[in-house]
Formats: structure tokens, sequence, C-alpha cells
């Protein structure tokens, strides 16, 4: 039953035509989704017409006044989906909407019209009146043409009229049979209507923030017209197109397409009218500059209104000089792009191995800067054996902030490919997820076979010409990094910055191939190792091959957790080091100051600086400061280090490891000890590249993270944000169109306002393991069952057992006593520093190619990870025996 609240009635009516600001404010219950977007819009810095919103509630008063609501609670109940096209039905929503048309509004609405529209400097000039219902453009539904509009009206008269048939749109057979299609009652669409200032288009159209036609998400969409925008959005002419690709670091336009542009909508006097544009018809609407302005534009849309999730259906004026945006809705019925063969399948995304290195909530900066090439990942060792993937699929995603990896995707290529099953993804890079339907017929032979060895030689061979190239990409990465940072930011002039930056994101791009490939090698090579030492020791392969590891290989990672614990050691032995450490009021950022220059623990430090001072906890995110930058973590790692930590004893004890398994190895014939010693070797070589890898390629990171800074402080001092540290929670489009004097930065703190405040709102919750397609998926704890065992996956050999010390972040390694069991959500190798001081390693997640599990093998300490629920089952104090051989763990 439709019910109106008489108590609000007077209240409202005074407060009934609202200016962008107090729409916001109201909310879109109050001024429709219409109305409250381009509140938005105005909020964040984006230019609209002047105007605002006669609420909703003049209409419930309109209802109220003129006594129409018992026969809107009968055509309620009369109209179904069933009947909405009878004769009869038709009939009484005609009458129902001359009853309104006829029906008088309020005087004092008209008057309050009349005030507001003066203070707006729009009383007598041309405005459009456009109905902005509160069910309307929302993620649910978004009317898109069901609810009327009227351009070019002038005068209160014909303003008022407008509004009353906004109100009886409400009521065409279009749009009541659109409501009961979408199961949304009469009562949830009450109107509101938008009057703003009529804008002299030279051009109009629309844009759509991906292919609504395809479901492609990595382009943009431009539908556009010379005059205004009614004859593109209703379809009556063929408009220019334009598509522009978004996977690059800066929208580039890919495809322009003339429409034959035969008619163009105009203002006449009253409204508008149709023309012919027969000498328009061959022209190009907009030209390449401005386009690349109007995607720039767009995309900032999308990042403002759409948190960069929701894709936007804008509608947009061009006066010849700027874009005015008049519309921005979210587009609610986007096609799932995704390969035939996965069409009937769910879409699974699982944190697995990027929860390893990036389990935080991505900021917005570092977001807008990787997501891009994070996507580019799986065409990666595809495109080095020359076999193409459809172009457009998505391949990551963020879920409540968090970085997911399409599994459905993944597993399908590596099976189709190479024929290599889910199990084996999840052992190599951990994960919770479980196999899709097509693996089921996983075989090896016919054609199949001879196909995934031909594509197996190719990657081999791919492999091989990374590594070559591998040392002329680190060393590049090095200088070009060196080179930058020496220069003195402050001085350097926007465009610079510009410069470096694209440099910086062309030099990833170029070299991140490599990368990735010699991620890949790692994992051939190191599963080539244990399956030749499966076949020969059955069910120890993976144990031999963590034992034969130890203490190995050269683990850049590695090196930073023994250094730092030799640093320890001087700093036990060096007396002004020493007495800096046991200050009671120890303050690790006075180290430059309390230390004398000839302090010998001081020079180490900062040669450990200079070497590993480009990296951080969690580095991964350009938010988190580098070492370099704020060693206070290390320095504390030093101080809890000194007097409890001794290499030597690690380094013994990784030797009488790695003796005891090559003394079972040497018991073997010679042709497969040759065999174990060749794929031993390439899985050392491997790992250290692996490692070496993600050491040079964060330099340049360091270089961004610098470059941002100083940027924030530009900012901050212009007033656009409030604290040099916001920049990070700014998108680069954001900061390339103010420093490109695009735009003036006007909103850009409210809308870094709100990320902060949604970021600690994600921060708080706990990240689901798998989601499928939207829904969010918790694993159920491990049952241990009677035996008390949880199981995992073994990732270094070895037994130990201590007392559990969970640790949710490195900053709390505080709590690590030397000889406790360090059980964790994940780690990357900002953690490694802590390893050294553990018996053994549990791990939520990750999986044998994870950095903690290379590196708890180089240092010979028992490693179990991927148990689900493992932090919930365990608790600090507790005491336990790590299994790193059988991947157990005994309570």
């Amino acid at each position: 039953m439709y019910t109106l609240n008489e108590e609000n009635h007077q209240k409202d009516t005074m407060h009934g035509f609202l200016n962008w600001s107090e729409a916001f404010e109201v909310g879109v219950e109050h001024v429709g989704g219409k109305g409250w977007n381009l509140a938005r819009l105005q909020r964040y810095g984006f230019e609209v017409p002047r105007g605002g919103v006669l609420t909703a509630q003049v209409y419930r008063n309109f209802i109220i006044q003129n006594q129409l609501i018992d026969i809107i609670n009968k055509l309620s109940t009369l109209i179904t989906i069933n009947n909405i096209h009878e004769k009869e039905i038709e009939e009484e929503l005609t009458r129902f909407r001359e009853k309104i048309i006829l029906s008088p509004m309020s005087p004092n609405i008209e008057h309050l019209l009349v005030c507001k529209l003066d203070e707006m400097n729009l009383s007598g000039k041309p405005v459009a009146v456009r109905s902005s219902a509160s069910a309307e453009d929302s993620t649910a539904a978004s009317f898109a043409g069901i609810h009327e509009s009227f351009l070019n009206i002038c005068g209160m008269e014909r303003i008022l009229m407008a509004i009353k048939e906004c109100y009886a749109s409400l009521w065409t057979t279009k749009a009541v049979s659109y409501r009961r299609k979408m199961k949304i009652e009469d009562m949830e669409v009450i109107p509101a209507v938008v009057i703003m200032e009529m804008v002299e288009a030279k051009a109009s159209g629309i844009s759509f923030t991906c292919d609504p036609r395809t479901g492609r998400e990595d382009r943009i969409t431009v539908n556009a017209n010379f005059g205004l925008g009614e004859s593109t959005v209703e379809g009556l002419i063929e408009p220019d197109e334009y598509i522009i690709d978004t996977k690059e670091i800066l929208p580039k336009l890919i495809h322009t397409s003339l429409g034959s542009k035969k008619m163009m909508t105009v203002l006449e006097e009253v409204g508008t009218k149709i023309i012919e544009t027969k000498e328009l018809a061959t022209k190009q609407v907009l030209h390449e500059h401005e386009i690349h302005q109007l995607a720039l534009l767009v995309m900032r849309v999308y990042h403002a209104l759409g948190a960069g999730e929701q894709h936007q259906d804008i509608e947009w004026v061009f006066t010849g000089k700027r874009f005015i945006l008049v519309q921005a809705r979210p587009v609610t019925e986007l096609p799932q792009y995704v390969i035939p063969e996965l069409r009937e399948l769910p879409n699974i995304w699982s944190n697995s191995n990027l929860r390893d290195a990036m389990p935080m909530v991505q900021s917005t900066l570092n977001w807008s800067l990787l997501k891009n090439t994070t996507n580019s990942i799986l065409n990666i060792g595809f495109d080095a054996i020359n076999y193409s993937l459809p172009p457009g699929l998505k391949y990551v995603r963020l879920f409540q902030g968090r970085i997911y990896v399409n599994t459905t995707l993944q597993q399908y290529y590596a099976y189709k490919v190479f024929a290599i099953s889910d199990q084996e993804i999840k052992t190599s890079y951990g994960g919770h997820q479980s196999g899709v339907e097509f693996q089921k017929n996983h075989h090896n032979h016919g054609l199949f076979g001879w196909r995934k060895l031909w594509y197996t030689i190719k990657m081999i061979a791919a492999l091989q010409k990374a590594y070559k190239q591998a040392g002329k990409v680190f060393t590049t990465l090095q200088s070009f990094t060196q080179k930058e940072l020496k220069k003195d930011f402050r001085q350097c002039p926007n465009q610079n910055f510009i410069d470096t930056i694209l440099d910086n994101h062309k030099i990833y791009r170029e070299y991140f191939p490599i990368y990735m490939l010699i991620t890949l090698g790692a994992d051939s090579t190191n599963k080539m190792l244990y399956q030749k030492l499966n076949k020969i020791f059955p069910e120890k392969g993976m144990a031999i091959a963590n034992s034969l590891q130890t203490g190995a290989a050269q683990i850049t990672s590695a090196k930073q957790g023994y250094d730092l614990v030799k640093l320890a050691e001087v700093a036990s032995e060096d007396p002004h080091s020493h007495s800096f450490f046991s200050n009671e009021n120890f303050n690790a950022l006075q180290w430059k100051e309390k230390l004398p220059e000839h302090s010998i623990f001081k020079q180490k430090f900062k040669d450990y600086l200079a070497e590993f001072g480009h990296r951080g906890v969690y580095e991964l995110d350009i938010i988190n400061p580098r070492w370099r930058e704020d060693p206070t973590y290390l320095l504390h790692v030093i101080k809890n280090n000194i007097d409890t930590v001794n290499t030597s004893q690690i380094l013994k004890q990784q030797q009488r490891k790695n003796k005891r398994v090559r003394q079972e190895i040497n018991r073997l014939p010679i042709y497969k000890r040759l065999s174990i010693q060749y794929w031993l070797a390439e899985a050392k070589k491997s790992s250290e590249q692996r490692e070496a890898a993600k050491y040079y390629f964060l330099m340049p990171s360091e270089l961004s993270r610098n470059i941002f800074v100083e940027i924030g402080r530009r900012l901050t001092e212009k007033g656009i944000l409030m604290d040099k540290a916001d920049i990070f929670h700014c998108h680069w489009l954001e900061i390339y169109s103010i420093l490109h004097e695009d735009w003036n930065g006007k909103g850009l703190q409210l809308l870094v306002n709100e990320r902060k405040e949604r970021r600690r709102e994600w921060e708080s919750l706990s990240p689901p393991d798998v989601i499928i397609e939207d829904k969010p998926q918790y694993i159920e704890q491990v049952n241990h069952g009677l035996e008390n065992v949880l199981s995992g996956i073994g990732v270094a050999a070895g037994i130990a057992s201590g007392i559990v010390r969970i640790i949710s972040h490195p900053a709390e390694g505080d709590k690590l006593k030397a000889g406790d069991i360090l059980v964790a959500p994940s780690t990357d190798p900002g953690w490694t520093p802590l390893f050294l001081r553990a018996a053994a390693i549990v791990m939520e997640t990750g999986g044998y190619l994870s950095h903690s599990a290379i590196v708890a093998r180089e240092y010979g300490i028992p490693a179990v990870v991927n148990i689900p629920g493992v932090l919930k089952i365990l608790e600090d104090g507790q005491e336990i025996v790590v299994d790193g051989d059988q991947g157990k763990v005994f309570l």
C-alpha cells in the first residue's frame, strides 16, 4: 500500500530545491539517482551545469495536495507484468498522467524555485528539466530512457509544466513495465527533478568506461555527434565511435569509426529540433587530443563514482573548449567477457600466491600503477611460446581492496597448453581454491601429448633466453634508477615527473615479461628436481629436494636476513651501538645522530642500506616506506637479535642437514647422481635468479615513491591535499590531470578522505580465501581429527618443536623469541630477518615457490604452508611440532 508521511509535509516543502552540495548531503533517497550522481560529480571537482534538485518530498506533497494516493494504490494493485499492455490498463495510465499534468503545483514551490534559480543566476535562462527517480541510476537498475527529460525550458510556467510531465512519466506503460520486470515496487520509485543550466553544445555524446557490447573492461567506448546529445542517446543517427585502450598507463586511442551523422539536435526558441547536417556528416566530431582529454575525464569518473570497479555510463557536452558532464550512471548489465569453453563455468578467484607478497588492502595509487601490469601476467608465458590468448581477459581483480587471481583462467590454460593440473598449481603457488571441471580428463598421450611436448620445448627455449637477458636487464634497471635518484626532486618541474613516471612504466612493461619468465623457470626446475627424486625415493622427493637446497644457493632475500643478523653481532661488539640499542629510551630514527661516524656498526649499517635500502616490508605497495627512507623495522630486528642469534651455528646446522641427504644421494648409481646434480644446479640457479629479479625490479619502485612524495608535498602547499601522504590515496590519472593542468584538483581531498575511510573499513575485515563469481568463500578450518594433525605443503625440510607465536605483521616481530615457531598468514621477503630467530615456520597460505619457502629452504628452517584456518586453530603459547618433510603440524 502506498503511504506518505504527512508529518514531513510542511517541513520538507521549505527545503524542496537543493543545490548540488545540499543534494549530496541528503542522499539518493531524496534527490534520486541522476541528481545524486550530479551532486557527487560536482563534489569531486567535475564540471557540471549550474543547478540543483527538486526533492522527492515535493512529489509526495504534490500527491497529497491533489488527492492522488488512492489512484496510485489502485494502479499498483491492478497492474501486473502480464496485463500491462492490455488496452484498458493503457487507458487507465493515460488518464492518470493527464490528471497529474492538470493538477496544480504548490504556490510555495513556485516561489521557492523563483528565489533559488535567481540565486543561481538561472532566472529567465533556458534550463534542462530531467527526471531523477529514487531507484534510478543505481547499481541494480538504470531506468535509462524510461523517464522523461525536457531541454531548453524557459520561464517558470514552462518549468512547472515540465516538472509535472516528469512526474507523469513514472506512469507510462514503459516505466511501469520496467518496474514490474525488475520487481521494483511502485512506491520505491519516487521522482525528484533535476533543473540545471542548458549548456550550449558544439558536440555531445555518451562514454562508457568499458565496452558494453562485449563486456571488455580494458577499453573506453565513446559515441559522439555534433550538437546536443539527444540524437545520440535516442539512437536517431549513426554517431562517431572512438575506442580507447586503457591497458597502458595513459589511455590510448586505438580505433576511430566515423558515423554518417545525417542529423543533429539543436536548440530552437522553445525546446529542441533535429536538423540535417550534410556538410558535417563526414567530419570527425572530436579531434584526437580532445578524445584523449575526454578519456582522462571519464576514467576519473570511473574511479570517483565507481571506485574503479563499477563501470560508468556518462553523458557529456563539449562547448568547443571544455567538457561538461550532464549525467553519470552505473553500467548495470555488462555481459561477461569470457572464452566460450568457460562460459558455463564459474569464475573462481583466489588470493593464492598474491597473498604471499601482497596481502594488504591496496593503496589507490599503487593499484592504479600496477593493475594493468598485473593483469598481463597470464599472457606472458603464452606470448613467449607464440600461443595467443584472447585479448582483454580479466585475470586479476580487487575484492574489498585486496588482489585476487582468476584461477579458472589460470587452470584452464595451464592444463590446455602444458597439461599442468590444478593440484600442481596449488603446490607451486598455494591457495585454497578447488579444481575446475575440465581437468577431469587429464591425459598426456596422443596429439595432446605431442602438443604439450612442443610447447614445453618452446618454453624451455624462452626461459633460457630470459636467463641470458637477465643480467643486462638488471643492470639497466639499476643504472636508470641510480641516475634518476641523483636528481634534486624539489627543483624538477612537473613535466619532468610525468616524463620519469612514464619512462619508469615503460621499463617495467618492457622487462616485466623477463621477470615473470624467470619466476616460471623456478617453478619448472624445482618441479623437475623433486619429480626426479620422487621416482628414486617414493613419497620423499620433495623433502629430499628441500634438504638439498639448504644453504646451497645465493638467495638475495636470504642474504638480506643473514647480513642483518651479522649486523646484530657487530652491534653486540661495538660499545657505541650496544649502548644505543640498550638505552631505555631507544628511538630507532635517532641512529644517525646518536652513533658516532667512527662506529663500526654505523658504517656497516650504511653499507647495508646502500645494498638493500630500496626494499621494505610489503614493498610491492608504493604506500609503504623503503628501508632507506625509514629503517625503524631493521633496527628493531637488530636490537632483538643482539646476543640471541649466532650465524655460525645456523651455517653448521645447514651443513649437517645438507651432508646427511648428500650421503644418501651418493649411494645411488652415477647416472642417477648426475641427473640429480644437474637438476639441483638448475633449481639453485633459477631460485637465485627469481629472488635477484625481484631485488632489481623493486629499484624503480623506490624512485616512483620518492617522486610521488614530492608531488604530494607540492599539492599540499597548493592546498589541494591536506597531507603529502594523501598522494597515495589518489589515482595516477588524477595526479596526471593536475600535473598536466587539465584539472585544478578541486574536490580531490574529499575523495581521498572517503578512500581512506573505506581502506580502514576493509582492513578490519578478514579477506575471503576464495571468491566464486562475486560471492566470498571462507574455507572452513581444517579437521585435525583424533591425531591432532594439520596438513599443508612441506616447503622446507626438517622437524622442529617450539612455542607458537602468531605474528600478523612483521612490525610485531618483537614478540618472536629465539626458538619460537613463527605462525603467520603469509610472508614476503620483508619478513625474512625474523626467520633466523624461528625454530620453524607455519603459514596459512603459500606454496613451494613462495618467497618465504625459498628463503626457509636456504636457511634450513622447517616450514609448512597452505594450512587453511591455521591462525584460528593455533594459539599463542601452544606447543607444536612442525614436520617440513611430511608437510604436517602436530598439536
